[in-house]
């Protein structure tokens, strides 16, 4: 709900004139507004008032014809807003941005809005997009140069660019990320495509609809603390390409050595950027250059300089087995067009193994005047506004009916999602508080499964003693987190062994099917595996 009503205020004083662009409505409804006859004159009306404000309409709902403030119900302005978004489809047009109020004692009386109507159908997201995991340790620069990237713009050496990818007051305050933070940026023929102000909706909404190509970034959290949230971000994300970064200053840390281990657990081709080159000397630098190396051979891959052997070498040679390595500095510059130019060529990496839509939920909000939405990664297939799908399992192993009311991607109105897309999906039939992170979303014809166990190959990467029948770490899978028990083949497993076990949930069912990779963690152990049967 927005706090400043300079915009309502605005548009009502400008008032519903003959050859305007603004429009009032109360309500508009499916049964009176969508009849025969009326639909097609309503988006005649639609259309008018588009040409009117040079493309762009502003239609004010929940008010009286006269402009004064009536307030709806919720579940009123949704069905307006479905009803206007139908309206501007048919006059090739598509609702860019919605505003609500709260109206009357404490909002009793219900939501006055304003949709911002703009000319053309809404974005057709089927053009190439690459998804980016970042990781590293706390401090080393990461969200700084992702900010930098995205925006084309220097960083002031206090990590100002940092702040177009920390969204929480705390985080801004300490300087600190506590959750996974999204960013994109995009290219044309004539170069990349760049964000004035990441923290405006429309400023990425823009950058979507001008991009013949979008890199999207999940930057994931440095600090040790929150190192469940980065396997969340590394694994529940539908990554093409892992970037790592080290800090010239500092050099590679456990936390590197574990973020690296992560991704290359996933078999997710890597790059690693050795950031803050300003503040370094050129030996030190190159001193954190051979460190990177070493580790990089200590786990069986090839390190690549790019620039000894250069960009184009680097997007050929890029792989499970071979990750280039670069000089940066986002305070200079340096190296990020380079960075530019590996993105801009590198191909996509993640296929659909299926046709079906999948989904898991990785956040759920709720938004004033739309509902329930449920944002995450598409793992496979499609996904369209007026879709039936199913969500859950729930805490019982039931699934939900839903039905997509719209979806966004980075604060843009799409019509359809396909695989790879991060996107926010608004649901008709569910409330906010009963969706939780895990749950997934999947056509409304499916028979999923509702899984309490499953068998898996796993290998454990380090335990100090033995796993025993019992042993309880957190599996992460997908979006999902949580306390498994272990049950081994033969009853135990030691560092270093491979093996089959019984993976059991503690508290409630999930959607797991075969093939899944996952990674599990208890203290300091830890290990990988594969799904391999999930029973009936």
């Amino acid at each position: 709900m927005s706090a400043d009503r300079a915009v309502l205020e605005s548009a009502l004083e400008r008032g519903e004139e003959e050859g305007g662009s603004v429009e009032f409505k109360e309500r508009l409804s499916r049964e009176l507004h969508l009849a025969d006859g009326r639909l097609e004159s309503l988006a005649a009306q639609l259309r008018h008032r588009v040409l009117s404000g040079d493309g762009t309409a502003t239609y004010v709902v929940g008010v009286t014809d006269d402009g004064g403030i009536a307030g709806i119900p919720p579940e009123a302005f949704s069905e307006s807003m479905d009803v206007l978004s139908i309206l501007a489809e048919e006059a090739d047009a598509h609702i860019e941005d919605v505003e609500t109020w709260g109206v009357g004692d404490d909002g009793e009386r219900g939501l006055v809005g304003v949709a911002t109507v703009q000319e053309g159908a809404m974005l057709d997201v089927d053009d190439d997009h690459i998804v980016v995991g970042t990781a590293g340790h706390v401090d080393h620069g990461k969200s700084t140069l992702v900010g930098s990237l995205v925006t084309g713009t220097a960083d002031d050496g206090q990590g100002q660019t940092r702040g177009f990818l920390d969204v929480q007051p705390h985080e801004v305050e300490r300087g600190l990320s506590a959750d996974l933070s999204y960013a994109v940026y995009g290219f044309t023929d004539d170069g990349a495509v760049h964000m004035d102000n990441p923290h405006r909706k429309s400023d990425r909404a823009r950058v979507v609809e001008e991009s013949d190509r979008l890199v999207s970034f999940v930057d994931t959290v440095g600090h040790e603390p929150w190192l469940r949230t980065t396997i969340r971000g590394l694994v529940g994300q539908r990554l093409d390409y892992g970037l790592v970064v080290v800090a010239a200053d500092d050099g590679p840390t456990k936390t590197t050595r574990e973020h690296l281990g992560i991704l290359l657990a996933m078999e997710l081709p890597t790059v690693v950027a050795i950031t803050k080159a300003d503040a370094v000397t050129d030996d030190r630098f190159e001193e954190v250059e051979r460190e990177v190396e070493r580790m990089l051979r200590d786990v069986g891959r090839t390190p690549l300089r790019v620039d000894r052997h250069g960009v184009e070498a680097a997007v050929e040679e890029l792989s499970d087995s071979v990750v280039p390595i670069l000089r940066t500095s986002a305070v200079t510059m340096d190296g990020l067009e380079d960075l530019d130019a590996m993105f801009e060529r590198l191909p996509k990496t993640t296929t659909d193994t299926r046709e079906d839509f999948r989904m898991y939920v990785d956040r759920t909000y709720s938004v004033t005047g739309v509902g329930a939405v449920a944002s995450g990664t598409v793992n496979s297939g499609c996904v369209e506004v007026g879709d039936e799908l199913l969500l859950g399992p729930m805490p019982d192993g039931s699934f939900r009916e839903v039905e997509v009311r719209s979806i966004e991607m980075h604060h843009h109105r799409v019509d359809r999602a396909k695989a790879g897309r991060i996107v926010g999906i608004a649901l008709k039939g569910v409330r906010e508080e009963e969706m939780e992170r895990g749950m997934a979303l999947l056509p409304g014809d499916a028979d999923p499964p509702s899984v309490r166990s499953f068998e898996a190959e796993v290998m454990v990467l380090n335990h100090p003693t033995r796993i025993r029948e019992g042993y309880e770490p957190v599996v992460h899978l997908e979006t999902v987190s949580e306390a498994v028990v272990f049950h081994p083949e033969g009853g135990q497993l030691l560092p270093g062994d491979t093996g089959t076990a019984t993976v059991e949930f503690k508290f409630r069912p999930y959607l797991v099917e075969e093939g899944q990779r996952f990674v599990f963690r208890e203290g300091q152990s830890k290990g990988v595996g594969t799904v391999v049967d999930v029973g009936e």
